[in-house]
């Protein structure tokens, strides 16, 4: 088990030290897959092609289309942006809690590649 930490996301300072607050390497991660998954293509002015754009797919009528296409929008940005951190093993997209559709909630299972530990990250785009 790697005790190696990064930078916290969203980027702050923390209180305690006055430096970059840091967050340990797996919790980073998880980070970095919600910083992909929550922003859209063209809003890094730096990196106008980083994200994913789920958020403009919450608008789309509730179907077995929209999840697939969820589910290979995820599998895509996460492989190009996150390729050396993560292996993915699985990509499941549903409907918010009662068929609530006005969420999607997206489900990533992968493994961290550097320590081989298996891991979830739940994104509820809403």
């Amino acid at each position: 088990m790697t005790n190696r930490h990064d930078y916290a996301y969203p980027f702050r300072i923390d209180p305690a030290s006055a430096q970059a607050a840091q967050s340990p390497y797996s919790r980073h991660v998880d980070e970095m897959i919600r910083q992909v998954l929550l922003t859209a293509p063209g809003e890094r002015a730096d990196l106008p092609e980083f994200g994913c754009g789920l958020r403009q797919l919450i608008f789309a009528p509730d179907s077995e289309a929209l999840q697939a296409t969820c589910q290979l929008t995820v599998q895509r940005a996460l492989n190009r942006w996150l390729a050396d951190q993560i292996q993915l093993q699985q990509v499941t997209v549903s409907s918010g809690p009662g068929g609530d559709q006005s969420q999607l909630i997206v489900l990533v299972q992968y493994l961290l590649i550097e320590t081989q530990t298996p891991r979830t990250t739940q994104v509820i785009v809403s």
